[in-house]
């Protein structure tokens, strides 16, 4: 649900400068009768290894450039996104995660900015999936999705040598959301052997991202 203002500060940045691709903002997630109600300074950023950090639900401060907006609250420019289509590589029956990131990485590379501002706010009520991926419970094959999408996107973004080095981290580190080798062990401890299925799906996701770009370049 975007706030009253939404169209209105939209409208504001991307007439104050032409260069303006994409305008995205907050979205204040509701669970319940509660509102995730913390804050961030660091939102939508593409580390130089590949790790991507989101946190737009989390915003605040002033309008900045960013490298990826939240599918749930992004405009564009109709000039920037004529030629650009979704990626239907993306894998997923429902909700393909980690579209918008594709999407916005290629306005990116285009040479368009793309902005972030809290102030640009909708009320976020998360929906219930009906398909394999339900959010917060793991399954095998929407969390090999998930990292396949991810890898897939950052392999035909990232040049030659960032992209290796994001394999590396990647299989040794990685995230809480795709697990390595090291997110692995941490989680041992809480999470069992769920913790070894998630790395085992996320190793897997990996690898048949890279075959998808493979496959791709070897195309074209």
């Amino acid at each position: 649900m975007p706030h009253p203002d939404w169209l209105e500060k939209i409208n504001a940045h991307f007439i104050c400068d032409r260069r303006i691709g994409g305008v995205g903002g907050r979205d204040w997630v509701h669970q319940g009768n509660k509102v995730i109600d913390d804050s961030r300074q660091i939102v939508g950023k593409l580390q130089w290894f590949g790790r991507v950090i989101g946190n737009h639900h989390l915003g605040v401060g002033e309008p900045r450039e960013v490298d990826v907006l939240k599918g749930v609250n992004m405009s564009f420019r109709q000039e920037a996104i004529a030629q650009l289509r979704f990626d239907e590589r993306m894998r997923g029956t429902g909700a393909q995660v980690h579209f918008e990131m594709a999407f916005t990485l290629a306005l990116k590379q285009a040479g368009w900015k793309l902005i972030y501002d809290p102030q640009v706010a909708v009320d976020h009520y998360p929906a219930q999936r009906f398909d394999e991926d339900q959010r917060n419970n793991f399954n095998e094959i929407a969390f090999i999705n998930l990292v396949h999408n991810e890898t897939l996107v950052l392999l035909e973004y990232l040049p030659l040598f960032r992209r290796a080095v994001f394999l590396l981290w990647a299989i040794l580190v990685g995230t809480r959301d795709s697990l390595g080798l090291v997110q692995w062990l941490r989680l041992l401890p809480s999470q069992g052997q769920l913790a070894g299925k998630k790395c085992w799906a996320s190793l897997r996701g990996r690898w048949h991202g890279w075959q998808t770009h493979r496959q791709f370049k070897s195309q074209n």
